[in-house]
């Protein structure tokens, strides 16, 4: 995606939730198996009944609080996700006709130096309203902002006075329009979203000190595994909402008949073998060795596999994904000479959706470390990424190890 990044900080009752029972081990790009600590939530449980007649969103969410009442702060903030990815869907499905004034560059170049396109801007501002008007103190740090800004103050205020309380919060990241350059030719694009918990050493005795609002902003740059919950909508043939709370990943089609999204697909899991790619090949030359002659093998069927891999590749990673998950196969964007840190952000994009990939299953990881694990240095940092089912990953972490 071409555009911006938010950081919400939201309060939160408390953030020690019901612990699931079981824990999840991890293989990294090393080949060394990384324990993942319990998430605080635990996902509620449907029976079969549930599970054939389509539970909603706003049915699961409430489970959910009913299960983990320490962390019902969610049900509000789900909710606010829930209407901006329908109003989104509704944005990019109306954004061909004649009438639209959607489609083009808004004709501004964001902090990154990248021009942006109508749809971000208007994406942006939608996302960034429904979360202010959950009710909810906020502070807002984004791509287009040099320094946080104070969300709850009157709409009217031209003031940037940052705003923090004394109380336990939620950091929640987005990308609004992720591969928005497509949207022009029709096709598929995505929102991500990531749901951080609160460093609880960002305490602020009084509202000018200025080192301490800087050490929380400096607080929402946080490493994957702090995440409490992930999502991305997809807006393609059909709505997806994707999300996980730390123990499944949960998989909602939106019903346009009675505007809700409905549960599909419950505990989804990526095939753990595969033989699909998904990689910008015309990079390839440029790839380190590692990469290079995986992906290579891949294509001439020299692989432990023996079979030769297809390769599915639409540009818009939260597409890419989405269709990693549901068939198998490794996604990637790796760095190259150009790109040489990689060119997907960490903090919005790589890290929510990793957390996803692992807990359906699968690996994410740069080639020689978990993305959940890195700590971005600043909001837009980007990292190379490589993500997908566990066989297949098995040959790139080989790759690296022996390289």
């Amino acid at each position: 995606m071409k555009f911006s990044a938010f950081a919400f900080l939201l309060t939160a009752t408390t953030a020690a939730a019901f612990a699931p029972a079981k824990t999840f081990s991890r293989q990294s790009a090393l080949s060394a198996t990384v324990e993942t600590p319990p998430k605080t939530t635990k996902a509620p449980v449907f029976d079969e009944v549930c599970d054939t007649t389509g539970v909603t969103l706003t049915r699961f969410m409430a489970e959910v609080a009913m299960l983990n009442p320490e962390i019902s702060e969610l049900t509000t903030l789900f909710g606010a996700i829930d209407t901006s990815c329908k109003a989104i869907a509704n944005l990019v499905k109306r954004s061909q006709l004649p009438s639209s004034e959607t489609l083009g560059l808004e004709g501004e170049v964001n902090i990154q130096g990248e021009d942006q396109k109508k749809l971000d801007v208007i994406t942006n501002d939608l996302l960034k309203r429904a979360l202010r008007f959950t009710g909810k103190l906020g502070v807002l740090a984004s791509e287009e902002e040099d320094e946080p800004v104070d969300l709850v103050g009157g709409a009217s205020s031209d003031a940037k006075e940052v705003i923090f309380e004394e109380t336990e919060k939620y950091v929640v990241v987005f990308d609004p329009l992720d591969g928005s350059s497509n949207v022009d030719a029709g096709i598929p694009t995505g929102t991500i979203i990531g749901i951080y918990e609160h460093d609880e050493n960002c305490v602020i005795e009084g509202g000018d000190d200025a080192d301490a609002v800087a050490q929380c902003l400096a607080n929402t740059l946080q490493a994957g595994t702090n995440l409490v919950a992930s999502a991305y909508c997809l807006y393609s043939s059909s709505t997806f909402f994707v999300l996980t709370l730390g123990n499944g990943v949960y998989m909602f089609t939106l019903d346009e008949q009675i505007g809700e999204f409905v549960l599909a697909k419950p505990n989804l899991m990526i095939p753990e073998s595969s033989s699909i790619i998904s990689f910008n090949e015309a990079n390839i030359e440029r790839w380190d060795e590692p990469m290079k002659n995986t992906v290579n093998a891949w294509r001439e069927g020299t692989g432990n596999s023996g079979q030769r891999y297809s390769s599915r590749y639409i540009g818009s990673m939260v597409g890419d994904v989405h269709r990693t998950l549901l068939y198998g196969g490794v996604f990637g964007y790796p760095a190259d000479t150009k790109n040489k840190t990689g060119k997907l952000r960490l903090l919005y994009e790589g890290a929510p959706m990793s957390f996803i990939m692992e807990q359906a299953g699968g690996l994410s990881t740069t080639g020689t470390e978990r993305v959940m694990e890195i700590t971005p240095d600043h909001v837009h940092q980007r990292v190379p990424i490589v993500m997908g089912s566990k066989n297949d990953f098995q040959e790139v972490m080989d790759a690296y190890a022996a390289a």
